[in-house]
């Protein structure tokens, strides 16, 4: 049965982040650039992609997280509306997760590049992937749950820091099987 990356607790994302640091390396650490960058068709990404895109989109949470973290957040009159963060939130999650079928498209703000990808780009997944792991860690100290943030991507979106949190490892775990289905593509280079 898929996992419902809706219902997790902050614990659970914390445990689901900690195994995609251990996944990655084993998964994509020893494609080459070649590899990383072999794409099934101009519309598709290549891996290399798919890790950058994962890296902007995390990385646009990181500042609310970061507010959370400092003590700075203050809701917002719209963060602030009942029901609505609800909604969003689990909308967003399983529009984003690895079962969901409708492909979506990224914001430009998270696009990945159209350059060529360089071979470190799963070593510098690892060490975002660590960045994101100790945000959470600090997450922990706080009712993430009762915590509303304005999404970084569209202004008129809430959910709770634990809905963001969840968002983020759903987002993960469907890129990374779009990255695994690329290298089992025909023509994928050996």
């Amino acid at each position: 049965m898929p996992k419902d990356f809706t219902t997790l607790s902050l614990a659970e994302v914390l445990a689901e982040a900690e195994a995609i640091a251990q996944d990655v390396p084993v998964a994509l650490g020893q494609l080459n650039a070649e590899q990383l960058n072999w794409k099934p068709n101009a519309e598709s990404w290549s891996v290399g992609q798919c890790l950058e895109h994962l890296m902007a989109a995390d990385y646009a949470m990181f500042g609310a997280f970061d507010e959370v973290l400092s003590g700075q957040k203050r809701a917002t009159r719209w963060e602030r509306m009942p029901l609505l963060p609800s909604l969003f939130g689990r909308l967003m999650v399983k529009a984003v997760s690895p079962q969901a079928t409708q492909k979506l498209k990224a914001p430009p703000k998270i696009q990945p590049t159209t350059s060529t990808i360089d071979a470190q780009i799963v070593s510098r997944f690892g060490k975002h992937q660590r960045e994101l792991i100790s945000r959470l860690q600090g997450l922990e100290n706080f009712f993430v749950e009762k915590i509303v943030m304005t999404s970084p991507l569209m202004k008129l979106i809430t959910y709770s820091v634990l809905d963001a949190c969840r968002l983020i490892v759903a987002h993960e775990r469907r890129h990374l099987a779009q990255a695994k289905r690329v290298m089992e593509t025909t023509g994928f280079p050996q």
